[in-house]
This record gives structure tokens, sequence and C-alpha cells, in this order.
């Protein structure tokens, strides 16, 4: 019942052809990487490879890559976890059921944490630069850690049961870092983690700090759940993984994961140093900046250890699998967390954090005709201000009433939905020169930005074109109308150097000029190429959304400001085009495509891979 190691986890894996072993040697400078990227672009297995060049450690990626898979990682255990989250939201359904939730003693049995005395992760003592030097792209600052699981504990309660663990991104060389003895710990004051360092500044105690890698897949999913700060991420992984997770105390410090692969001891320094860059979820680089640093104590690993990684870039990406699998657990216990929330959607096309789509209550006036967004704007407030969710941009809220059916997970009905009902005049209410994704580089500075909401109620307002009218000119500079979706058209505009926002202004102009016929639409993308952007919806998705800052790059037609409050009365227009200060997107080193093309070619030793 649930895998206590990965070892298990591999072998499990390959008897149910889940797994491939690629025996041919790679490098984990770039290679593994763009061949994992391949691999799961075509919904293939789990890898593992089995000769890594310059390191005696096998590598496995994609473990998380379908959702199918990710079922079956947790297919002994799924159900009790989801009956935990029902009866967290509603208790009664116990008495009501009480057979349903038969599973639930023994779940709960396993959320606590078991302490050993031993493990197989102090097998053997090692270097940091034993690891394998991962790199996913060209211009990373160094080999990361991409699947770290970074325990702390509590100064003040010290112990498993107020412990976090979270997956903050760990660079294991360059920069500025003392070789074999420095790390980079990526995570701001904000997370759980920096919680802890915080009380630890206070206490004047050094503030120790343990990386785990591999171990049970649970503890890896586990590292990426948003639970409450508080409610240790042990109990959930014993959950997920049907078992209780086996902690080994050692020398008063935190706890060591007794089944961890790989564990790297140490503490964190009380200067910082430049971390990164690094390709990011939003697919471009996050840049250098300064983030604490780990001092190097010890470093173990177990007899047969496996590191297991994953490719950040431009989604969708491994993590998407996270991303469903959270929400499948999570999801039921929204509207307990934020009353009069349905659904919300993370939208991982956008890079997730820039885009919420979300369906609330409009109760205030239950009349369709005269409903208009009330309710919606204090649960849209709510929203903003939960976790992770904090870090959107573009928040788009409607209201059930309007269509009971509608599917939050359909993006283009969402669209729709929103476009035919939507008032730019009234219904949008800005945030400015507020926090924003550190790792969003649109905004005005790092980790500073704007948010929007756009909330829709009420009954359809305009019909939503589905194809562009000819005749008509637009202003010098601007050409290739395309349309995205039905109300969505996209232009290619100048470059943002030449005209800079100015240019969007005269757009504007011109677009309210003798009822201009792009002004018949409600939404229109100003990008650097609109025939990519109309290309697939994903491409409007990550170029709309993580190009553009809302108060600076929202425009519209007939724009105007009224006590305070920004409106349009013709179409509204987002300026997505790459600005100067914007990260660089990610590409593959041409010699590395080169390479890992070859290894599939017919003949090859990676032939139908991918």
């Amino acid at each position: 019942m649930g895998y206590r190691n990965l070892q298990q986890c591999v072998r499990d894996l390959e008897r149910d052809d889940g797994l491939v072993r690629i025996a041919v040697e790679v490098d984990p400078c770039q290679e593994a990487a763009a061949i994992h990227r391949r691999v799961f672009a075509a919904g293939g297995p789990a890898l593992l490879f089995e000769r890594v060049k310059g390191c005696r450690f096998p590598l496995l990626s994609n473990l998380f890559g379908t959702s199918q898979r990710t079922h079956f990682l947790f297919r002994d255990t799924l159900d009790a976890v989801r009956n935990l989250v029902e009866l967290k939201t509603d208790p009664t359904a116990l008495l009501r059921r009480p057979w349903q939730y038969r599973n639930v003693p023994l779940a709960a049995w396993t959320m606590r944490p078991k302490p050993v005395r031993r493990g197989p992760v102090l097998e053997h003592s090692t270097r940091i630069s034993e690891f394998p030097q991962v790199m996913s792209w060209p211009n990373d600052g160094g080999p990361f850690v991409t699947l770290p699981e970074v325990y702390t504990e509590d100064p003040d309660a010290p112990g498993v049961m107020k412990s976090n663990l979270g997956m903050y991104r760990v660079q294991m060389a360059g920069n500025d870092y003392l070789p074999d003895a420095e790390v980079g710990l990526h995570y701001q004051i904000h997370r759980s983690i920096g919680v802890h360092h915080a009380k630890a500044l206070q206490r004047g105690e050094p503030f120790r700090v343990n990386i785990f890698v591999g171990g049970a897949p649970a503890m890896i999913l586990a590292a990426v759940m948003p639970l409450p700060e508080g409610l240790s991420e042990l109990m959930f992984a014993g959950a997920l993984g049907g078992h209780r997770i086996p902690m080994m105390s050692r020398n008063g410090g935190p706890a060591i994961y007794a089944e961890a692969d790989f564990c790297v001891c140490g503490t964190v320094l009380p200067t910082t140093k430049p971390e990164g860059p690094f390709g990011d979820h939003l697919g471009y680089y996050s840049l250098k900046h300064d983030f604490p640093v780990l001092k190097v104590d010890a470093v173990y690993h177990r007899r047969d250890a496996i590191w297991p990684f994953t490719v950040v870039g431009r989604p969708p990406q491994e993590d998407t699998a996270f991303g469903e699998i959270i929400h499948e657990l999570t999801g039921p216990a929204i509207p307990s967390v934020l009353p009069g929330v349905h659904g919300i959607h993370a939208v991982d096309a956008a890079g997730v954090h820039p885009l919420l789509l979300a369906i609330g209550s409009e109760r205030y006036v239950p009349y369709a005709e005269a409903r208009r967004p009330q309710e919606l704007l204090t649960i849209a407030n709510a929203i903003l201000g939960q976790g992770q969710l904090s870090l959107a941009k573009y928040l788009l809220i409607v209201a059930k009433e309007d269509d009971p059916r509608l599917d939050i997970h359909d993006v283009p009905a969402f669209f729709r939905h929103v476009l035919s009902r939507i008032d730019w005049s009234r219904d949008l209410h800005f945030q400015t020169r507020t926090t924003i994704d550190t790792l969003d580089y649109s905004g005005t500075g790092f980790n500073e930005g704007s948010k929007v909401v756009m909330a829709a109620a009420g009954p359809v307002r305009r019909e939503l074109p589905s194809e562009v009218p000819s005749g008509f000119r637009l202003p010098e500079s601007f050409n290739e109308p395309r349309i995205v979706l039905p109300g969505i058209v996209t232009v290619t505009g100048p470059n943002y150097r030449k005209g800079g926002k100015g240019a969007i202004r005269g757009f504007c102009g011109a677009l309210g000029e003798a009822d201009h016929p792009l002004s018949r639409f409600a939404l229109v993308v100003v990008s650097d190429d609109s025939r990519f952007v109309a290309e697939t919806l994903n491409n409007f998705l990550w170029v709309t959304f993580t190009r553009s800052n809302p108060a600076v790059d929202i425009d519209g037609v007939g724009a105007f400001v009224e006590d305070k409050h920004w409106g349009c009365r013709g179409p509204l227009v987002i300026d997505a085009r790459i600005k100067p200060h914007h990260a660089p997107p990610l590409e593959e080193d041409p010699v590395v495509t080169k390479r890992v093309e070859s290894l599939a070619a017919q003949g090859g030793p990676l032939q139908g891979l991918y």
C-alpha cells in the first residue's frame, strides 16, 4: 500500500510499462532536460537515465508526467485522502455515510510521522559536486535541484509536528558559491520557511535546514502542497503515501527523512548571495537576485540512491500534473475556505499565477436583468488575499447564476461568457503598485506590479464577432489582425523600443474613429507576432498574460477616469509586446537540440521515444 521509497516506485512502474531505462550516456547539462521535454510533450513514460556523464548516480524524470501515471502512483490512497478533505469540509458526512469513510481511521493514523533511530539515507557520505549536475537551459546560473524537499522546524516549537516541507529551488554551484561548501536557497520571507527563519533570527539562534532529494513520491508532492501555515506537510505525505513517514532526530537539529535518497544538512548564513538565472515556470529566465545561502555541514545518500529531477519551463510541463492533483484533492474544500466561491482555475498555460478564472455567487440582486457585480467583488478580494492566489495579476470572475453549467476549465467558453457580459466602463477594478510573483518580470520592479479584477454578471450585452472584417486600415506599424477567439482579435504592433506606450494610445484613438470595424471586438491584444498568438489558445494565454502588467499595459477605446475609477467605452486593449525590462524567453541550445534529435532518429538508441 503506497511506496516507502523511490526504488519501490521505479520497480512498480517498470512492471506496469510506465518507465523506460535509457542505457546510452546522457549529459546532465541540458541533454537530459531536452530529452525529458520531448518525452513529456509526447505523453511518454517516466525515464531512468542509467549512465549519467560525470556522475555515478542514475537520474529519474517525468515521474509525474501524465495524469494517468500520477493517479497510478497514489492509486491505493487517493480515495482516503479525498475522504479526509471531505470530512474536513463537512464532518457530519461521517454520520450520514459511515461506510464510505471506513478508510479514514487508517489514513488518520498514517498522518503521524514515525520516529526512528536509523535509516538508509545515512549509509554513505558524499559531496555536492558528486550529485548529478543537472542544468535545464543554456543560461542557467549553474546546476539546480529541481525537486528538493526543503525541511525546517519551528524554532519556537521544535519537532516534526510544526515542521515545514517546501519545494524551494536549490542552486548547487556557480555564481559566488564556495564549491561543496555553500548552496543557494530560493525562498521569500513570506513563505513558511521564511517564517521559521525570522523566528530563528529573533531568538538569536542558527537557522538549520535539511534538504531531502527523493524518497517516496508522496514526499515530493507534499512539498508543493499549499497547506495552511503550522500544518505539517509530513502529515499529508503520510496519508498520501499510505504509511507513517520515518523521521530521525539527530544532534539536536532538524529531523532527517530516513527513506530519502539524498540529504544535505546545513545552516543558513547571515548574509545573502546572488542566485540564478534559472529557466522558470513562466517560460522565461528568472534573473540573478540575492537570496539566502546554506552553509553545507554534511551530505548523505543511500546505497541505491536515485536522483529525481524535473524540468521547469513554459507550460505545460511536468509540474502541470502537480497542479491537477492538488486541485483534485483540495478543490472540494474551496467553498469552506472562501464562502461564495464555486471554483477557481489557475490557468497553467498562462504561467499559473498570472491568470485566475473564478466562479462565484452573485446573490445581492436576484433578478438577471438587474444583476451586476457586487458580491463578486467581495469574493474577488477574498481570493486575492489567499496564499499563492495573491500572486495573480488577472482575476476574471463570473456569476454562477448566469450559467450554472459553465465549466471553469473550458477556457474558450469562459472567455466567451465574460466578454459577452462585461461592461468595460464599470467592471474593471485595479490594484496598483502592489506585489506580484517574484518570478514575473512584467511588472515595474522586482516583486512589484499590479492586479486587475474583471467581474462579469448579468445578461448578455454584446455579440462577439468571430471573423476579421475586410476593407479597413490600421494605424501605421500595426498590421495582421487575426482572430483568437470569438470577440478577441490580436494585432502585430511596432517594436516597443520604437513606439513605446504612446503607440498604444494612438492605436486606441484610431479605433475610436468613425466606427472602426475592430471596435466591434471586446478585446484587442497587441503583440509582436499576431500569427504566433492566434496559432493556438496556449500561445494567446502565454503571451497575453505573461507579457503585460495590468495597470501599465491595459488601455482602451474611449478611456476615461472618473472618481479615480478607470474604464473604457469601447474595446479593451492589452499591450502584450515584449518590453525592454522583461526577462528573456527560454530557448534550447541548437547544439543540444541536434544531439537529442539524433538520438531519436531512425536507428538511434532512443528511436520512437519522442
